[in-house]
């Protein structure tokens, strides 16, 4: 079993390769009730978006998807393998896209969150995001829609 412990020493950022997709769709399927498909990742590496993951030479245990374009920038994605979740690998992967928008010159970031998903709001309020608007019945549910908080923050995180 691979050590958990520190995402400093194991795994490396890197850039999503067409190659990756099966991995990330399935990490995908595991963490999430309504995942995004392969169709949707393979849009996002044409597009241009930054889609990056978190890995080792084994396995992909967090991958984000983030567009940036004329100032701002939109957290599209954020997953982690549900055995690797509250852990720290979703914060670096974060800091890490947000860093990068930075650079591009975003001035600000805008993400939507579901409202249950409150280990995700928890983590994006430690990093100074706050609520701006909610969507209503944005998120497909089991049991109909879900309604979604907006979220946002200025760049670049100090």
């Amino acid at each position: 079993m691979l050590s958990q412990q520190n995402p400093e020493k194991e795994y490396f950022l890197r850039s999503m390769r067409s190659s990756d997709l099966d991995l990330v769709v399935r990490n995908e399927n595991l963490a999430y009730e309504k995942p995004w498909t392969k169709r949707i990742f393979i849009d996002c590496l044409r597009s241009g978006y930054q889609c990056w993951v978190l890995a080792n030479k084994d396995k992909i245990v967090a991958h984000g998807v983030l567009s940036v374009a004329t100032g701002e920038c939109h957290l599209l994605t954020l997953c982690v393998h549900p055995d690797f979740q509250r852990k720290g690998y979703g914060r670096k992967l974060f800091v890490m896209l947000l860093g990068r928008a930075a650079k591009l010159d975003a001035t600000v970031c805008f993400l939507e969150v579901r409202s249950s998903n409150k280990g995700a709001v928890a983590l994006y309020q430690s990093l100074g995001f706050t609520q701006v608007g909610e969507r209503k019945d944005y998120y497909p549910a089991e049991d109909g829609r879900e309604d979604a908080l907006i979220l946002s923050r200025l760049l670049p995180l100090s």
